[in-house]
């Protein structure tokens, strides 16, 4: 199965002292609105999914929700969480305050991954 989803090791080392000061954490990437497309990371449940979100991978055991919209237009795209210096658009997530910014690196699935994909679990 080819997966969705990947991070840096900057974005992994970042998730890692996340989860030291917060515990369980859960990623949101909404469609725009107040963070733009960014990444957002919260504490495990401290977002509330609507309802056809897509769950479309984890990483180091934090589930990635992307808002249903924007996975239509993405969804023949691999996703790769980042981490860049500086402020994003707004300050929800959890790295602001460390002066940095989870962002997403999109390269379109060859034929042969698209046969492949993992599947998708969508918010009921």
């Amino acid at each position: 199965m080819v997966s969705r989803l990947s991070a840096t090791s900057k974005a992994l080392s970042l998730i890692s002292e996340l989860k030291d000061t917060h515990g369980d954490l859960m990623f949101y990437q909404a469609g725009g609105c107040c963070e733009g497309t960014q990444p957002q990371c919260f504490e495990k449940g401290g977002f509330y999914l609507r309802t056809n979100d897509v769950l479309i991978g984890s990483i180091d055991g934090c589930e990635f929700w992307v808002d249903r919209d924007l996975f239509e237009y993405w969804k023949f795209s691999h996703f790769t969480l980042d981490v860049l210096d500086g402020f994003g658009a707004g300050g929800f997530s959890l790295e602001t305050p460390l002066g940095k910014t989870f962002k997403i690196q999109y390269r379109l699935f060859t034929e042969e991954e698209q046969k492949e994909l993992e599947p998708t679990r969508r918010e009921i």
